[in-house]
């Protein structure tokens, strides 16, 4: 074995260097270190579950928290280095724990898999996300009706068959959009409750062999419940699905909400008229005020639907395949993606 390949988490049975076209190729790391954080939690959960099967001291488990600490720290100060071997963010984060605490960080890793650590990052990372999501769609939510109750009085045409119909409120507009965001607050509730499982401790398929309690490692990370199945727990996307059908789903509300006041903003309707701070203007023409701010969140309802089309087809591997970590990643990178979609889209009260 080579001493480069001696470094890597799978390189125990390989000779010889991997090629740099190969290196490259099958590096995530560009992506994956944004789940430094939820990578570090469970490591730290885990060095405690091993502590109390025995399988580390306890000087050793403090030695391995310190170092993480210290990690931690690091990637929170911006000051943390990625080089050259480290493929993804567990490679990178384990390196860097042996370089501070020694000998003792090869422990960290017994019994775990890649694929069990990185469903779990997955899932720490987007429970987070869906927090902040559910944050900003309720300050959304609010911010409008509280512009309902302040403009009740306004009236205005509503439409059919982009034909005057019949004359409504302003409020009873805004609140239209209002009921399709609170069914999106609710779906997103359950989304989180079928994120919020543990997958830790489910090994590559076959679970872990050394008495790991899921229990502990499901208090520490504060999931609500254990996977019932180490091969389904490691190898199904359905909660990364469910999320980019529900961000399809919430942004096609917000995309129509747009799609209105676009509209009414025209000088043909002339209900509205947009903030200078959320348009933009022409070089060539200057009499135009562009809503560049809600042209760009329908246009990003496109770019959310595309990534579900892909993911349903990545997603359908049997069961050849399905177990496979780099393809959590490929499927995490659109969900990452997706997140910043919405997160810029349903932007709380501006």
């Amino acid at each position: 074995m080579s001493s480069s390949e001696g470094g890597k988490l799978w390189g125990g049975r390989f000779v010889g260097d991997t090629d740099p076209i190969m290196e490259k190729f099958n590096a995530s790391i560009v992506y994956d270190k944004r789940m430094w954080a939820a990578d570090i939690q469970g490591s730290k959960a885990y060095v405690k579950a091993l502590e109390k099967a025995g399988l580390v001291s306890r000087p050793e488990m403090e030695q391995i928290l310190q170092g993480m600490g210290k990690v931690f720290e690091e990637w929170s100060k911006g000051t943390f280095e990625i080089k050259a071997g480290d493929e993804d963010i567990h490679t990178a984060n384990e390196r860097r724990l042996k370089e501070l605490i020694g000998e003792a960080a090869g422990k960290l890793h017994t019994g775990r898999s890649r694929n069990d650590q990185v469903v779990t990052d997955m899932r720490l990372w987007l429970r987070e996300a869906l927090g902040t999501l559910k944050r900003n769609l309720v300050q959304l939510i609010d911010t409008m009706v509280q512009r309902a109750d302040a403009e009740i009085d306004v009236l205005f045409p509503g439409y059919t068959h982009m034909q005057r119909a019949q004359p409504i409120r302003w409020s009873h507009w805004i609140l239209s959009h209002v009921a399709a965001l609170c069914r999106d607050a609710e779906k997103l509730e359950e989304v989180q409750k079928r994120v919020n499982v543990l997958p830790l401790g489910s090994g590559a398929i076959a679970g872990n062999p050394f008495q790991i309690d899921r229990e502990l490692l499901r208090q520490e990370l504060a999931f609500n419940a254990v996977s019932i199945n180490s091969m389904d727990a490691t190898g199904q996307r359905d909660f990364v699905v469910e999320f980019l059908f529900w961000a399809s789903l919430c942004l096609t509300h917000t995309s129509r909400l747009a799609e209105d006041l676009i509209l009414y903003s025209t000088k043909e309707f002339s209900f509205v008229s947009l903030s200078d701070a959320y348009s933009t203007g022409s070089s060539l023409m200057p009499q135009k005020k562009n809503p560049d701010s809600l042209e760009l969140i329908r246009s990003k309802a496109g770019r959310v639907f595309g990534h579900v089309s892909g993911l349903q087809w990545s997603s359908s591997v049997g069961l050849g395949g399905f177990v496979f970590r780099r393809s959590v990643l490929i499927v995490f990178s659109n969900v990452m993606f997706c997140f910043s979609l919405c997160d810029s889209s349903v932007p709380g009260s501006s």
